[in-house]
């Protein structure tokens, strides 16, 4: 016994942290094949681009530098909203064709209809996202 009243071989053990099976699934965040985007707006402007590429098996949201804080929280929203197709067993053009039917909320903006761009490579995406 310690000398605080302590005994346990558990307070000696070293501690592993493994993932658990089971989890929620996310699309892959990155891709270096070519990608599909959309911009995504509130009232007070530009929030990001939520983007997608099947052949990577990859999506997400990239918040616009200048969205601040409003961009964050914006792709919290739609990481949500992707894990919950991606749970589904949809494709993240799938995924992006069912998504783009919600009408937006004013935390995580709606996709601005008309701004689909096919064929960008992520990287350019990112830098557009961070000069807007």
């Amino acid at each position: 016994m310690t000398s605080d009243g302590w005994d346990s071989p558990r307070l000696s053990e070293d501690l592993e942290l493994r993932p658990l099976s089971g989890g929620p699934q996310d699309y892959a965040s990155t891709t270096d094949q070519p990608v599909s985007h959309v911009a995504v707006a509130n009232e007070a402007g530009l929030l990001g681009y939520l983007w997608v590429c099947d052949a990577g098996d990859a999506a997400d949201f990239l918040p616009a530098e200048s969205a601040g804080d409003h961009g964050y929280h914006a792709w919290i929203a739609w990481a949500g909203l992707l894990r919950d197709r991606k749970g589904r067993g949809l494709s993240p053009s799938q995924a992006l064709a069912e998504v783009s039917g919600i009408p937006g909320h004013a935390r995580c903006g709606r996709i601005v209809p008309g701004t689909r761009t096919e064929g960008r490579d992520l990287e350019t995406l990112r830098n557009l996202a961070m000069s807007n």
